[in-house]
């Protein structure tokens, strides 16, 4: 794999995260919108505590560098990616709430519900999915009402029963009974690859661009969301909670199924390789404008936390 584009890859993500923390900031603020009675203080705390805790922010990432492969606009594709990294960190937070997940760390901070207490902590899961529809919505997303409907659509699509949620609802069942090869993959896609999907198919949208493009954006997302869950399957595998912020170990711990697990890690370093294969392959009818999503396709699969 070549790393000569590491560098300018990783300075590009910086520089996106540090445009969706201060988008997020202001999101969540203490500004009432109209048509809200009150922004409850403590609700709010906990709302910004599962956001505003670093994180790569690489969902944004994909929404903003998929969007200006067209030459999008770049405020309302930075509303977007803060409105899909609201749903991202929405799943967190429920993630780790001692029903599901029960995780006491999150990117090395307390989970919301061990810095709070568990209802405020699935109240400020609530929140900020409901919110991330109102960014999406709202008029100062500066497009057109029918791309605004389209992008909500497809958010609601990937985040919910058919997307996300599903998909975590399978996870909880597969600790119960094993799912083989076609059910992790059917999992993984829906828990991890929908959102990731969406990301990489919402510059599309946003753009206007043709359906053949929105798909083959919306494909590469199938494939860099498989690697990166299959990444994450194997730092489950060997990495340690210091690295990784969060703990590590809990996949085989509570006996679920993972890719890496069925089929050994050498297998799954394979599979990457051909899945930053393909994806970059979908790139290639866009040229030069692609290189740093082919970068972001690399560094998914090479990732240490």
């Amino acid at each position: 794999m070549d790393k000569t584009v590491d560098l300018p890859f990783e300075t590009a993500l910086a520089r996106r995260a540090l445009a969706v923390e201060a988008s997020l900031r202001d999101l969540l603020g203490d500004r009432i919108l109209p048509g809200e009675i009150a922004r409850p203080e403590r609700l709010m705390a906990a709302m910004r505590h599962g956001v505003l805790n670093g994180g790569k922010r690489l969902r944004p990432f994909l929404v903003m560098e998929t969007a200006a492969l067209f030459g999008a606009d770049g405020e309302a594709a930075l509303r977007v990616a803060a409105a899909l990294e609201c749903v991202h960190c929405y799943s967190l937070i429920h993630d780790d709430l001692p029903s599901m997940d029960n995780d006491d760390l999150r990117r090395g901070e307390p989970t919301v519900h061990r810095a709070f207490d568990e209802a405020t902590a699935i109240l400020a899961g609530d929140s900020l999915l409901t919110f991330a529809f109102d960014v999406i919505a709202d008029p100062v997303t500066a497009l057109s009402a029918s791309t605004r409907a389209a992008l909500v659509l497809g958010l609601a699509r990937a985040a919910g029963l058919g997307g996300m949620a599903g998909g975590q609802a399978l996870d909880l069942e597969a600790e119960r009974k094993k799912p083989g090869e076609a059910g992790i993959i059917t999992l993984q896609a829906m828990k991890t690859g929908a959102l990731i999907r969406f990301a990489c198919e919402a510059g599309a949208i946003i753009a206007d661009a043709a359906p053949p493009e929105r798909e083959r954006l919306a494909e590469f997302g199938s494939a860099i969301g498989l690697a990166f869950q299959l990444a994450d399957d194997l730092l489950d595998l060997t990495s340690d909670a210091e690295t990784m912020g969060k703990a590590t170990g809990k996949d085989a711990a509570a006996g679920k199924a993972t890719l890496a697990a069925l089929h050994g890690g050498n297998w799954a370093r394979q599979q990457l390789v051909g899945l930053v294969e393909q994806a970059q392959s979908l790139l290639e009818p866009f040229g030069e404008r692609a290189e740093l999503l082919k970068a972001a396709a690399l560094f998914i699969a090479e990732r240490r936390n």
